[in-house]
């Protein structure tokens, strides 16, 4: 895959066990050895969900990232304002590069008589402001069993599917391929008398971020990836 362009092919492929996750994996590893030796600037961005996100591509509704997930990276991220129970505007199809990726899918029962949360929409600007408003939905959750994932394995998770994502073990890093649906909204779980509030994404400079990125380069050719 040329990650200069958006192409779902390997992405698709990687999910039908037709090609397996090589072509992914390669294809993260030509972008972040652009990024580390500075012929790409991308710089990352601290995701209040705790991790970095190198913006690899974007192309109309559709774009590749690369998350990197570290263990106290949310000390580093803008405050989380709301809970980590979170729904996409888009479908996400995710090869994990090196540890363990957990997933929780999340019930989201209605319950107006003895709610817990309150449902909050988050529209994002490219200047990486998010605006968190409160809608009227009182709600309450489950949660469903753990599902993880490791080095060498995809996971997806369509739009609109509440569901928590964590570390197991120190570290883990991911390429993905998100697709935005129509009329799709991000939504998060908060506090019930949460007012609307903006919460502003931090960016790494081009030095931190060409670190970064030869970091996880090496976790990614090192000999034991899990």
């Amino acid at each position: 895959m040329d990650y200069r362009s958006v192409d779902h092919r390997p992405f698709e492929q990687a999910v039908d066990d037709r090609c397996g996750t090589a072509p992914l994996v390669r294809a993260a590893c030509a972008a972040l050895e652009d990024i580390a030796t500075g012929r790409r600037e991308v710089c990352a961005v601290r995701h209040p969900l705790g991790f970095l996100c190198f913006p690899v591509e974007r192309d109309g509704d559709c774009g590749v990232c690369v998350h990197v997930f570290r263990d106290g990276a949310r000390e580093a991220a803008a405050a989380l304002t709301t809970s980590p129970v979170h729904a996409h505007s888009w479908d996400l199809t995710s090869c994990v590069l090196y540890g363990q990726v957990v997933n929780v899918r999340v019930k989201v029962m209605e319950d107006q008589e003895r709610p817990t949360h309150r449902v909050f929409e988050i529209v994002s600007d490219p200047a990486g402001v998010d605006e968190l408003r409160p809608t009227p939905r009182l709600v309450g959750y489950e949660t469903g069993s753990p599902q993880a994932s490791a080095a060498g394995e995809i996971y997806t998770l369509p739009a609109g599917e509440f569901h928590t994502t964590m570390l197991s073990g120190g570290s883990a890093a991911t390429i993905l391929l998100g697709c935005s649906r129509p009329g799709g909204r991000d939504l998060s779980l908060g506090p019930l008398d949460g007012a609307g509030h903006r919460v502003v994404r931090q960016q790494c400079d081009a030095e931190q971020s060409a670190r970064t990125a030869g970091s996880v380069l090496r976790r990614i050719h090192a000999p034991h990836r899990r």
